[in-house]
């Protein structure tokens, strides 16, 4: 078994690394992922090694890139896309909800769109306006996409490799003030065994509380788990993984258990993913919560400047607070 220790933005270059040896069919594009490797060196390598037919640099037009992907999905390939800061896809957004979330059902079936697009997003890397963006509820809401988000090196190593042989057309959210971090990654795992892409799972069992985060947040959410041990209380954190469509399973079971749900997320909490989430626990587990769903979440505001970043984002005191909160009914 070939485990090793790596960053969560090399198990992402080793998981492009596999789908593009497995399937001639793959293709990557995007702005500098080729010579450079991307600005975050996710695609490292890939070009020298595969050809500049295979990961493509491509003009500054992002809604061109995926306009040319949904043509080559069409076509039989399996574009991956980078769009290189999170606020860089909104010039694409239209191609992405009127092209590639409807063509499969404007065809009736007959076309898939076998596309992934990959984001960095979130804050806390200490960068300029419209580098620092969450987007994901604008996708989650957009019906004809899948929507997921990794959180660790392993996850990040498997889930590009589901979501790119996937069918579906599928918005990949790399959480990428977490690049930097290491993980044990198993690098023999077959796909076939791997833990589903569409899954929530318990990231750390606990019997108090239910703390529920994806992509960034689920390390903010296992710090705090810890810091609330050494108070005693015994804090569950789930990973939710899959925003769309979600899968909520766990999180019932979980909550029906411990009767408190905090949801946590760096997006604004206006109509995020949180009050959805809060939302289907309150008609599923109604009769065992002991207190309202809470959420913690940036604030309804832009995304400030570097310099107050960390006043905006959640972190481990705004979480445990919450949790306080919920033991206060």
């Amino acid at each position: 078994m070939a485990t090793e220790t790596l960053t969560l933005g090399k198990a992402l270059n080793i998981g492009l690394r596999k789908a593009l040896e497995n399937d001639p069919k793959v293709v990557i594009m995007g702005e500098d992922v080729g010579k450079l490797g991307g600005v975050f060196r996710i695609t490292d390598g890939l070009q020298k090694d595969f050809g500049d037919q295979r990961v493509i640099d491509t003009p500054l037009a992002e809604s061109g890139i995926i306009g040319t992907a949904v043509g080559l999905a069409i076509r039989g390939y399996r574009p991956v896309c980078e769009i290189q800061f999170d606020g860089f896809v909104y010039p694409a957004y239209d191609q992405i909800v009127s092209q590639v979330a409807k063509m499969h059902y404007r065809s009736r079936g007959k076309l898939n769109i076998p596309m992934v697009i990959r984001i960095p997003f979130g804050g806390g890397i200490g960068a300029v306006e419209h580098h620092s963006e969450s987007p994901e509820a604008y996708f989650a809401h957009t019906a004809g996409l899948k929507v997921v988000s990794c959180a660790s090196p392993q996850d990040a190593y498997v889930m590009i490799q589901q979501a790119i042989a996937s069918d579906d057309p599928i918005v990949f959210l790399e959480p990428k003030r977490r690049y930097w971090e290491k993980g044990q990654v198993d690098l023999d795992a077959p796909l076939s065994e791997a833990y589903p892409l569409h899954a929530s799972r318990v990231a750390r069992a606990g019997t108090d509380a239910t703390l529920l985060a994806y992509g960034p947040m689920v390390r903010t959410c296992l710090d705090a788990a810890t810091a609330a041990a050494e108070d005693g209380r015994n804090l569950e954190v789930i990973d939710l993984r899959t925003l769309s469509p979600l899968d909520l399973g766990v999180v019932y079971e979980s909550v029906r258990r411990t009767g408190r749900a905090v949801v946590v997320h760096e997006a604004p909490s206006n109509v995020g993913l949180g009050a959805e989430i809060a939302a289907r626990i309150t008609e599923e587990c109604f009769y065992s919560l002991e207190s309202p769903v809470l959420r913690v979440a940036g604030f309804d505001t832009p995304y400030p400047a570097a310099r107050v970043e960390e006043e905006y984002l959640p972190d481990l005191d705004r979480v445990l607070d919450a949790v306080d909160r919920t033991f206060g009914w």
